[in-house]
């Protein structure tokens, strides 16, 4: 891999942090901003983080294609990236809708995903990835068109909703993207698709950025707009680099999360019950959350649980769960 390659990662993370800085600043003033509700007083907090995020990823890709087509004049993979690129615009520009005007419309359950399908087309088109996929207990599976045209947009669309639902305490989002992104984004590049592990450290080096802000105490949200774009562009590394068996063996703790509030027909939240000095209850009598599940395991060790260590205690599974996949992927 060419070194000026590499330069892509300090950029995406540069353009990521400065935006931060400068939207934290705008959104205040225009008064974006919305409650902390697992902090006491619920104060006010900037959000619709995937702006900046947005920002230094387009930097970071662009920069990686522009090298390819004025240095090394191997424009192979550049309608990939912007089919990726196009996807990923798609799901933030729906998520930016549902950040704006979700809770205003009242968008259902059920119309949230329906608004993401469009934005898998892009990876439709192009024809992206392999038909013939590894799946855990199935083996290796050709599909022929069903794969561009049913899985490709059953991926996207799944992997976009699933990352959006594990969310809503200080650094969640962001460090479960970083350590998905970077499983995948290994293993691509030890199978010999440096160039997907390429996209993979840019996004990588972009969530690192924000994260600086969105860790607790948080000064910035991600947002829909974050989680959506994130979580397509997740699917969309794993069928560039065909590594879809490792994604699904990622997103356990999104499974789990889908599960659990089934049994309230998914009328719950995430959000614990805060106490005055700042530690967590669990908000109903039962679990219906993987933090509440987390709350309540923590709370069989110590008396008092703390945002931070819920978040920590997540990150840490999804990291158990990422060396398993890849020592079973391998």
């Amino acid at each position: 891999m060419n070194p000026l390659l590499l330069v892509a990662f300090p950029i995406s993370s540069f353009i990521t942090y400065w935006l931060t800085i400068k939207w934290i600043a705008v959104s205040r003033r225009a008064n974006f901003v919305g409650k902390d509700l697992n902090k006491p007083g619920n104060p006010l907090v900037s959000e619709m983080g995937g702006i900046p995020v947005i920002g230094g990823l387009l930097s970071g890709f662009l920069y990686y294609v522009a090298l390819n087509t004025f240095l090394f004049h191997q424009d192979t993979y550049n309608v990939y990236i912007f089919g990726a690129l196009s996807t990923a615009l798609l799901m933030f520009i729906i998520g930016l809708m549902d950040d704006i005007l979700g809770w205003k419309i009242g968008l259902s359950k059920l119309q949230k995903p329906l608004l993401t399908i469009p934005a898998a087309i892009p990876m439709m088109v192009i024809n992206a990835g392999h038909s013939t996929v590894a799946l855990p207990f199935l083996g290796v599976v050709d599909f022929g068109l069903v794969y561009p045209l049913l899985l490709v947009p059953i991926g996207i669309v799944g992997a976009a909703n699933a990352f959006n639902m594990l969310a809503g305490y200080n650094g969640l989002e962001c460090g479960m993207g970083i350590i998905i992104v970077s499983t995948i984004s290994a293993v691509c590049y030890m199978t010999g698709s440096s160039w997907v592990a390429l996209l993979g450290g840019i996004t990588i080096s972009a969530l690192i950025a924000f994260l600086r802000f969105n860790w607790f105490p948080a000064k910035i949200f991600p947002g829909n707009a974050f989680t959506y774009m994130i979580g397509a562009l997740i699917a969309t590394l794993s069928i560039f680099g065909n590594v879809e068996k490792l994604a699904l063996i990622l997103f356990i703790p999104y499974y789990l999360d889908f599960l659990l509030p089934l049994r309230k027909k998914m009328n719950v939240e995430a959000y614990a019950k805060v106490n005055p000095d700042g530690s967590l209850e669990l908000p109903y009598d039962g679990v219906y959350d993987v933090t509440h599940l987390v709350i309540k395991a923590l709370k069989k060790v110590k008396q008092r649980v703390y945002e931070r260590e819920v978040v920590s205690t997540i990150l840490f599974i999804e990291i158990i769960i990422a060396i398993f996949g890849v020592v079973l992927y391998l």
